[in-house]
């Protein structure tokens, strides 16, 4: 009955979700297919990303903390399927398109390098000497138009635009001026409700899992947390009351858990809040919206930042992460000047796009791909190589 109430309490009109109509725009495809006999467009898709490689690759990619402190921290992967769980709860509660947000979870990103944010950067740096630049969100759309090869009737996986729009503006908005090649994706209007709540399920879901995997890692601790961070001690103050004998490391767990349905529970609400005082009762009227309507309440969202300064100048900025960050960045750099200084080191695939991708574009579709473990053994051979 719980599940009954909270549905109804939150639920927005029925015309601000996305259709499942086959016939709908956001269900187009590149290629024509057939309407599958017993699964929606958007059921489709998020099956192909998940027998996608580059899907699977997101296993051998680092979230934040390395395999060398212990396979037990999150990965790319699981971190992924965090998003996802929390992304379709709350799609769920507002009665969105569930389907369609749990294929953008899943497929928003696919397109991160090794690393993670180090590798992105240091690879965005090496292409700003040619004049351009590596935007995980864009790569992950020529992941899923070209680079995935699974199918005898077309070339990557011929996703839905309601699908590959999510992918581009999940996270922030691209400029029509600047981004032309983006025109299909409805560059002048807000991006459905289902792709606006990805970032903030992310966001979700790496503050509180790297809280975990950083109290995991004795890196830290959370009496210090609870005296820095108001909404991890209000969390483990209803913890202690709850479980009083319990032991500290359970009552971080219970506190994290907590935190997590605190700022999940926001959204939701502060999302119908805005939906109805925007007038939003279609899709349409969802794009026409001056801003985002996916957003958290600004009391929650000043806790939010709270905790993510504190991650940044605590966790993130510490010694042993930098020091990674640091050698990820370095591997990257190397392996860029060496292939883009001698292309024909790039395996025969990749030879032959240079004349229409151009050497940096594609010495950088090649380093996305790889996995953290495969990019050190490629970097280990350069390094013999040079006789360092």
């Amino acid at each position: 009955m719980a599940g009954s109430s909270l549905q109804s309490t939150f639920a927005l009109p029925p015309g601000c979700s996305v259709s499942d109509d086959a016939h709908d725009v956001l269900a187009e495809r590149e290629y024509s297919e057939a309407e599958h006999p017993y699964r929606t467009s958007f059921q489709r898709d998020r099956a192909r990303v998940i027998h996608a490689r580059s899907f699977r690759r997101l296993a051998g990619k680092t979230q934040v903390f390395t395999h060398r402190y212990s396979d037990h921290f999150r990965s790319r992967l699981t971190h992924t399927m965090e998003v996802a769980q929390i992304a379709r709860a709350i799609a769920n509660a507002l009665k969105l398109n569930e389907d369609l947000t749990e294929a953008l979870a899943l497929v928003h990103d696919i397109g991160h390098p090794p690393f993670g944010h180090a590798g992105e950067r240091a690879l965005d740096e090496a292409m700003r000497q040619f004049g351009l630049g590596f935007d995980h969100n864009l790569h992950a759309l020529r992941i899923v138009e070209y680079f995935e090869i699974r199918y005898a009737a077309f070339r990557g996986l011929n996703l839905t635009l309601g699908v590959r729009e999510g992918i581009v503006k999940h996270s922030r908005n691209y400029s029509p001026v600047e981004h032309p090649e983006l025109s299909a994706y409805f560059l002048d209007r807000q991006p459905p409700l289902e792709a606006q709540l990805i970032d903030l399920a992310d966001e979700i879901a790496y503050l509180t899992a790297d809280m975990d995997d950083g109290i995991e890692a004795e890196m830290l601790h959370p009496g210090v947390l609870r005296r820095h961070v108001r909404i991890f001690d209000d969390s483990l103050r209803a913890a202690e009351r709850e479980y009083p004998a319990a032991p500290e490391k359970l009552l971080a767990n219970e506190a994290l858990k907590k935190m997590l349905n605190t700022l999940v529970g926001d959204l939701i609400r502060e999302t119908a809040r805005r939906v109805s005082a925007a007038g939003a009762f279609t899709l349409e009227d969802v794009r026409r919206a001056p801003r985002r309507l996916v957003a958290f309440s600004p009391e929650i969202e000043e806790l939010r930042r709270e905790a993510k300064q504190h991650l940044y100048t605590t966790l993130y900025s510490s010694e042993e992460l930098q020091r990674d960050l640091q050698e990820a960045a370095l591997v990257v750099r190397n392996l860029f000047a060496c292939w883009v200084n001698d292309p024909s080191l790039l395996p025969p695939a990749y030879q032959s796009q240079l004349s229409s991708q151009g050497v940096a574009r594609v010495v950088a579709d090649y380093i996305a791909g790889m996995t953290d473990q495969y990019i050190l053994l490629q970097h280990a051979e350069w390094m013999k190589q040079q006789g360092k």
